[in-house]
């Protein structure tokens, strides 16, 4: 007598597998191919900065913006550049609004002067645009901090600021016309 045992079961079990794992991969890599970009994630630790190297000097310019997403509330780390990097300032009455982009918080300066910083995320979540002078004067060059990405990478070279136009010369003005002049003597 065979003694046969069907290899159906096993099989067919291998097959479903298979079939399973193939349509998981399938599903994950057509959710990965139309995924749009996150931008600002509800929850963790973003970082946005401008840092620079100046060159004549080697000092460091700019400033960076460490933002902590959390369920209850959302704070902020802001360090800036006077010379040399600050202290970590943590900020107050910070407010973000996701649809829009809108940020803003309040930081306490080392004159115990508070000072509103007012800023809004790209739709990618890549960038942050403070609003202020960046440069002074009359030319106007926002402060642009990117997102962070690789923390080991060096700091680039500043960029400096655009030159101011020159004012024009003042031109002497032409001796005033009087309306109510006589008129020459005719001779």
């Amino acid at each position: 007598m065979y003694s046969f045992t069907s290899p159906r079961p096993a099989v067919m079990l291998a097959a479903l597998g298979a079939l399973f794992f193939a349509g998981a991969t399938g599903a994950a890599v057509a959710a990965v191919k139309g995924k749009e970009p996150a931008g600002l994630e509800r929850y963790g630790v973003a970082v946005y900065s401008d840092l620079c190297l100046q060159k004549d000097s080697g000092e460091i310019g700019g400033q960076r913006v460490t933002l902590h997403r959390f369920a209850e509330a959302d704070s902020v780390i802001y360090e800036f550049t006077a010379g040399a990097l600050s202290w970590p300032i943590v900020a107050n009455d910070v407010n973000l609004d996701a649809a829009t982009g809108a940020f803003d918080f309040t930081i306490t300066g080392a004159d115990s002067e508070e000072r509103t910083i007012v800023g809004k995320f790209s739709k990618d979540g890549q960038t942050l645009t403070l609003e202020g002078d960046y440069c002074g004067g009359n030319v106007r060059m926002p402060m642009k901090l990117s997102r962070v990405r690789d923390f080991g990478r060096p700091l680039k070279n500043c960029t400096p600021c655009p030159r101011m136009p020159e004012a024009p010369a003042e031109v002497a003005p032409a001796e005033p016309v009087q309306e109510n002049a006589p008129a020459p003597a005719a001779a």
